[in-house]
């Protein structure tokens, strides 16, 4: 049952219009799919809607993962079009990260939600850390790794992904300018990653989430809310190329800076969330 005043439908309204635009802008300068501006937004409009707290969460990570599918396909696809993206990273990574990601939805189908806020505030703090402190100088090595260490490195970055309800954007840049790669490169390739992720992301969550369909809001699929897609998802996508514009005319050390407050604010909220 529907547990809201007029006016907190009305500002949820707005937020969610706020969110489509974000994720795609976010899509497009970052390479990431916006789901750490998804996830609240869903958060608060599942609770006005008495979703229970055994499943929101898990909806929320579901639906965001089904949103960023065209948001992340727009994005990947305008910075091809400028050759900014790595194929190679693409074909080593594109199993190990459905793998991960597979696992993660079945590990959060069964995980309390405080499970998803701990990962994304841990792994959130390192990557704005190494963004707005780092150096060129913090590398592993100049060249990527061997093939065994770039599929760990897939696996991980699907799991992560899966866990946090993020297309795994934000952990394919750190990994790929730990190794050398420029910024506006990696930003391109982790478009193109999280188009694995969220497909394997939205059916994993989808087929997790069918055994507590009874506790699910109408129109839901598992944990993914068919509303939520349609609320925010053609906005989202119909933004993406604009950002993957904005992208390439932004210098280097503005894309990092930008990259690391957004990630850092990010896993600020989740900590708030979790002591709050």
């Amino acid at each position: 049952m529907l547990d809201a005043s007029f006016a907190e439908l009305v500002w949820l309204a707005l937020a969610v219009i706020a969110a489509g635009i974000l994720t795609g802008l976010l899509a497009g300068v970052f390479g990431i799919g916006g789901g750490a501006v998804i996830v609240p937004v869903l958060f608060e409009l599942f609770r006005l809607f008495g979703v229970p707290d055994a499943v929101r969460m898990q909806l929320c990570i579901g639906t965001s993962l089904a949103i960023i599918l065209p948001t992340a396909w727009r994005s990947y696809r305008a910075h091809q079009a400028r050759g900014m993206v790595i194929p190679e990273v693409l074909r080593v990574w594109a199993l190990p990260v459905v793998v991960g990601v597979l696992l993660g939805s079945i590990i959060a189908a069964f995980a309390p939600a405080a499970l998803f806020k701990v990962a994304f505030v841990i792994l959130g703090s390192l990557i704005a850390g190494k963004l707005l402190f780092g150096r060129d100088s913090w590398r592993f090595a100049d060249e990527l790794p061997g093939r065994p260490a770039m599929i760990f490195y897939g696996f991980a970055i699907g799991l992560g992904s899966s866990l946090m309800g993020i297309s795994g954007g934000s952990l394919a840049t750190m990994v790929l300018t730990l190794y050398g790669k420029p910024i506006h490169n990696a930003v391109a390739t982790s478009a193109g990653i999280g188009v694995p992720i969220s497909i394997a992301g939205a059916l994993g969550y989808a087929a997790a989430g069918l055994p507590h369909q009874a506790l699910l809001p109408p129109l839901s699929i598992g944990f993914v809310s068919a509303i939520g897609v349609a609320a925010i998802a053609p906005l989202s996508s119909w933004v993406a190329p604009l950002g993957a514009r904005l992208a390439h005319a932004l210098p280097k050390r503005w894309l990092e800076i930008a990259f690391g407050l957004f990630v850092l604010l990010a896993a600020l909220r989740f900590l708030m969330s979790l002591v709050g």
